[in-house]
Parts: structure tokens; C-alpha cells; sequence
């Protein structure tokens, strides 16, 4: 069998194996790391270079930021006071929706997702919400914001420097002209229908050990460790807003935070190794090796030429704009969505040379496609991070992520054709 077709059989087993759950994910996602190596796929080190790739660096940082806050009690408090202005689940969905798709606009979003996993984990705590219902909007609203801007989102640079091939560019918020509504349709989903597609685990799965790192020792943390908590993640939020100012890479200033945390002792050692979450960490790894096999392989790009091909020779526009987006949506749940525009913009290009059609509104519509990855914990770093702390399954991405996909594209569908006409007059 060639490379390509073994890494499209170890493909369909990964996503068989993570729906239906009999092995545990982290498990999956090595089986695949592991055979990828075997049979000489990728070359032993590629295949576990996950391990050290940088958002699992800033993962694991960000877990002993987290940490930090709910040992000494900060989430709590902060969670007391942010509860206040929401009376109900659903409202506070939706304004922490808002807050994470503005931040993302601006941010990565996967440090937006990071910094506010432990406030969110802080609210549930203090009011009983169910965090189920509040981290999943949160993680997909830091996806939707990403495209409000051009340092959004990776992926958005990616297409940025395929457009400057043919010497026209994206301006700074001319992402936005379809992210905003892209993003105002999917919070008013999540506020009429996502919503009631969530599972509702009303934190029965907190265990004792949680429960008593909630509630019970707060009293005894001195207040200048709690303090020096929320300064450590308010000065990491601000290191990342600067990062390009200050030249310090997303990372770096996480794990700056952490050893600050762990040398003035407001979190021990042993409690910094507690929060870490392992699951994420070999999750994230372990699919990394099948997003970087689809992409040097050639079989993602030989999934999109296929599925393109069956259009013909002149298709019409709309068909090539569903298309798109279709193909965009489907390998950004298994690869992220930086190597899905990396894979799919080259393509797109020549496409529109070739059909004669405005390359911005192709390159656009991959844009919009490759920041779809709701229907899996590993679409994103941001929705592999909520996979264990929501105590969330594979289905209940699915669940609530697909009507969101659908939701995305019909709003793209609408607006792509009217700001970026494919064959504009």
C-alpha cells in the first residue's frame, strides 16, 4: 500500500474509534501515532513530535495557571462575581460567548480558550451551572471569533500569504465582513437550539477530591496567594495581547506564568503535576501525527481533488462555493484548521485561475470552510482542552457542532456571494 492510502486507512479507523469509544481517545489517537511510525508513514520522530509542539507546551502552562487559581480559591471568587450578571445558564452562555468571540478576534484562540476554561470551571463551581453547558459554547465561540480579524486565527495568515501570490491582499478586518455574522448566527444558534443540545452533567461528575479543592480549604489560602493567581493570568492575557511588542512567543509567556505559580509557591509541585490534564496532552499529540500524515502524504490533498473533480469542468458558482465549504468543513475536524487552509488555499488558487473566477472569494470561502471544526474534540487545540474538564463524549460535538456547521454555511452561502462574488460583473 502506498503512504496515502495507509494513512486514509488509519484515517477511517481514527474516526470509527472516536465515535464509537470502545478504547479511550488519548489511546486512539496513539494507536494511530504509533502505526503511522510503523509502517514508515512518518519517520519515527515526526510521528511523536506532538509532544513538543507548541501548543502542547502552552497546554500544559495553562493548566498550572488554571490550577493555581482553583487551589487557592480565585476561580471561585471570580466565578461568584460573574454569575452575578447572568440570572440563567443561557444567559451567562451567551455573554461569555460574546467576551470569547471578541478576545479571539485579537488573540490566539487557543490561549482565549485557556485563560477562560479556569473562570468558567470557577463560575459552575460557585453558581452550580452546569459547566457542560458553558464550555463547549465557549471553545466554538473562540473558533467563530478568530475570523473577525487577520491575526484571528492561524489559518487566516495562511490564506493571507497565498493571496499575496497574486499581488492582492485581505485587509486587517476585511475577515470580519463575514466572521461577524457568521458569529452573531452562531451565538443566536446556541441561544435558541445549541443550547438545548448540550449535555447537561450539572457537575454530578465533579469528584470529592474537586469538590473539596472548590469549596472547603479556600479558607485557608492566604489572600496574597489568591491575589498573585489572577495577576499571573491577567499578566499572561496581557503578554499574549503584546506578543508581537514584546516578541515573546504565546508559549513562552504561559510558561514564564507557571514558573512564577510554582517558585513563589502558590501552587506545590505536586499540585502543579495534578493539573495538568494528561488526556488532552496525548490526545492532541497523537492526532497531530494524522493531520501532518494527511498533509505530506498527499492523501488530504488527494480527498480534495477528487471531490473537486466531480464538479466538472465549469461548475456553477454556488455548487463551487458549497463545495468549498463542504471540503473545508470536513478535513478541519481532522486536521487543524491551519493545515487545512495550508493544504486547501494552493488548491484554491488554481482553481480560480482557472475558472477565471476572483481568487479573494475562493481563498475567502476556505477561510470560512477550515474554521468549521465543531464536530470534533480534536478540530481544534480549544475543543480538545474542554474534552475532559466538560467531561464531554466524541457524540456530543457532533451533536451540538453539526447544526452549527450547517448554520455557518447557509449564513456563508447568503453573505460570501454578495461581499465576494465568485465571478463579480
Amino acid at each position: 500500500m502506498t503512504p496515502s492510502a495507509i494513512t486514509l486507512c488509519f484515517l477511517v479507523f481514527a474516526i470509527i474509534m472516536f465515535a464509537w469509544e470502545k478504547l479511550p481517545l488519548a489511546v486512539t489517537a496513539m494507536v494511530v501515532s504509533v502505526g503511522l511510525a510503523l509502517t514508515g508513514v512518518l519517520p519515527t520522530q515526526d510521528a511523536f513530535m506532538g509532544f513538543v509542539d507548541t501548543n502542547v507546551i502552552l497546554f500544559v502552562a495553562m493548566f498550572v495557571i488554571g490550577g493555581a487559581l482553583f487551589e487557592t480559591g480565585m476561580a471561585n471568587k471570580i466565578g461568584g462575581i460573574v454569575s452575578r450578571f447572568a440570572s440563567s445558564e443561557r444567559k451567562l452562555m451567551v455573554v461569555l460567548m460574546v467576551i470569547t468571540g471578541t478576545m479571539s478576534g485579537v488573540l490566539s484562540n487557543t490561549g482565549t480558550a485557556a485563560i477562560l476554561i479556569p473562570v468558567i470551571l470557577g463560575i459552575s463551581a460557585k453558581s452550580n451551572f452546569a459547566r457542560s453547558r458553558l464550555l463547549m459554547p465557549m471553545a466554538f465561540a473562540s473558533t467563530l471569533g478568530g475570523n473577525l480579524s487577520l491575526i484571528g486565527s492561524p489559518n487566516n495568515l495562511v490564506v493571507q500569504g497565498v493571496l499575496s501570490q497574486t499581488g492582492e491582499k485581505f485587509g486587517f478586518f476585511e475577515y470580519g465582513e463575514i466572521g461577524l455574522p457568521v458569529l452573531v448566527f452562531g451565538i443566536l444558534y446556541f441561544a435558541f437550539i445549541g443550547y438545548r443540545l448540550l449535555p447537561s452533567n450539572l457537575n454530578l461528575h465533579v469528584n470529592e477530591e474537586e469538590y473539596q479543592a472548590y469549596h472547603n480549604h479556600h479558607n485557608h489560602i492566604p489572600t496574597w496567594k489568591q491575589w498573585l493567581s489572577l495577576a499571573v493570568l491577567i499578566g499572561t492575557l496581557m503578554a499574549m495581547v503584546f506578543e508581537d511588542f514584546i516578541g515573546v512567543k504565546l508559549y513562552l509567556s504561559a510558561c514564564v506564568g507557571a514558573l512564577i505559580l510554582v517558585i513563589m509557591r502558590v501552587i506545590t509541585e505536586k499540585q502543579a503535576y495534578q493539573a495538568i490534564d494528561s488526556q488532552v496532552v496525548f490526545l492532541f499529540a497523537g492526532t497531530l501525527a494524522l493531520a501532518n500524515a494527511l498533509q505530506t502524504t498527499g492523501a488530504g490533498a488527494q480527498i480534495a481533488h477528487t471531490i473537486l473533480g466531480w464538479l466538472g469542468a465549469h461548475p456553477n458558482s454556488y455548487l463551487l462555493l458549497f463545495t468549498i465549504l463542504v471540503l473545508s468543513c470536513l478535513l478541519t475536524n481532522f486536521m487543524s484548521n491551519t493545515a487545512t487552509a495550508a493544504l486547501l488555499a494552493p488548491i484554491g488558487l488554481s482553481i480560480a485561475n482557472s475558472l477565471g473566477a476572483d481568487p479573494r472569494a475562493v481563498l475567502m470561502a476556505v477561510v470560512v470552510g477550515s474554521s468549521c471544526a465543531f464536530a470534533t474534540p480534536i478540530g481544534t487545540p480549544a475543543n480538545t482542552m474542554i474534552l475532559s474538564v466538560g467531561h464531554y463524549r466524541f457524540a456530543d460535538y457532533a451533536k451540538a457542532g453539526v447544526p452549527l456547521i450547517i448554520v455557518t454555511i447557509a449564513v456563508a452561502m447568503i453573505v460570501l456571494p454578495i461581499l465576494f462574488p465568485f465571478f463579480p460583473s
